[in-house]
């Protein structure tokens, strides 16, 4: 059977994902070109797409259900790896975040970014195997458990940003589960009851630093927020989407926010803002279509899996990379904190792109082996 299944396995590829996860990547480097011509990060992006091209490919020819068979070894060396970042002399502090680890000829390695498919696996695995039926709470709480164990490591970098990221994996993988109705509103509740006790706490005993403060402060009064100071992000980028109009600016470096320096962080956190301001409205909807077709195919490869846990994966994946899609992109319009999260397939980064293509390698191999028991 694996032979047969390896000798059609190019014939049941989904091109068509493969296609627009490269034609975004491409758009993606173009704006980041534009946001820092003189910066070499757009070079790297390029280098980047074909490491994650590499990685997809043998994922995607690879038998999905031997790797979630292994998914408590890959969770465990994925624990590892969050765990080496915060050890001295190991972990490299970036920004104020001590996120990254040294890789040689990679260069900076963000394993926060990776451990999201080995979580993926483990839920997958674990749910996979479970009978129908309502979830019970034993089976809710061990996936809080597989979920809290790296969101607890990537606090203490400190990465609220991508520890955020972790939630829809487990949002999406709970609702398909059969979660309780009345669990899912007892969740809201004590998310709105909790949520401000939490942030007063944090407030109070210096958890929550000044510069975190600032920043939700500026999303709920705008209007007075300082625009020299915690308020400069979200109004330079607020701008920069402005100036773009219908169709953009096309690339103006001599009038582009980006490219003269006004927009910080262009080529990651606000690549949005970048994308408006040289391809306008026209460019952004297109951006946005792209990945709705691509979700899409995501959620038919989910419909046609063979079995269940498949399916899990798919619809993990689909909840992770739409939540970071609406993170991104509500920060650079300005109705969300900027905490960090990058676009997918647009934010610059060798992390962010190449564990993006290995989870949609995952899609790919779920999509080639749907007629297969």
């Amino acid at each position: 059977m694996a032979a047969i299944l390896e000798k059609k396995s190019w014939r049941d590829f989904d091109w068509l994902i493969a296609f627009l996860a490269v034609s975004i990547v491409c758009f993606g480097v173009w704006q980041i070109y534009n946001a820092t011509p003189t910066e070499t990060y757009w070079q790297k992006q390029i280098i980047g797409l074909f490491i994650a091209l590499f990685a997809m490919i043998v994922i995607a020819l690879t038998d999905y259900r031997r790797i979630i068979d292994a998914a408590p070894l890959i969770y465990g060396f994925g624990l590892l790896l969050l765990f080496l970042v915060l050890i001295p002399g190991l972990g490299v502090k970036v920004n104020g975040q001590t996120a990254w680890l040294n890789v040689p000829l990679l260069g900076r390695f963000q394993p926060s970014e990776f451990v999201k498919i080995p979580v993926v696996l483990m839920l997958a695995k674990y749910f996979g195997e479970r009978r129908m039926g309502p979830l019970r709470m034993k089976e809710f709480f061990v996936a809080v458990g597989i979920l809290a164990a790296p969101v607890f490591l990537i606090m203490l970098e400190p990465d609220a940003g991508q520890s955020i990221t972790y939630f829809p994996i487990l949002a999406a993988i709970l609702f398909l589960s059969a979660i309780k109705i009345r669990w899912v509103i007892l969740a809201i509740l004590a998310v709105m009851i909790f949520a401000p006790v939490a942030y007063w706490v944090g407030v109070q005993t210096g958890k929550i630093k000044d510069y975190q403060q600032q920043r939700i402060m500026v999303i709920l009064d705008p209007e007075n927020a300082d625009p020299r100071g915690y308020g400069y992000h979200t109004v330079q980028s607020i701008i920069t989407v402005g100036k773009g109009g219908l169709t953009g600016i096309k690339g103006d470096t001599e009038t582009s926010q980006s490219a003269l320096k006004f927009l910080p962080e262009p080529q990651t956190d606000f690549i949005f803002a970048v994308t408006a301001e040289n391809t306008g409205f026209v460019g952004c909807i297109s951006l946005l279509l792209a990945y709705a077709l691509l979700l899409s195919r995501f959620i038919a490869g989910a419909r046609e899996s063979s079995d269940r846990a498949g399916m899990l994966v798919i619809m993990a994946i689909v909840g992770g990379m739409t939540f970071q899609i609406f993170m991104n992109i509500g920060m650079a319009l300005g109705f969300l904190p900027v905490i960090g999260v990058p676009l997918p397939m647009m934010s610059a980064g060798l992390s962010a792109i190449l564990s993006t293509f290995i989870a949609i390698g995952f899609v790919l191999s779920i999509r080639m082996r749907r007629f297969v028991n």
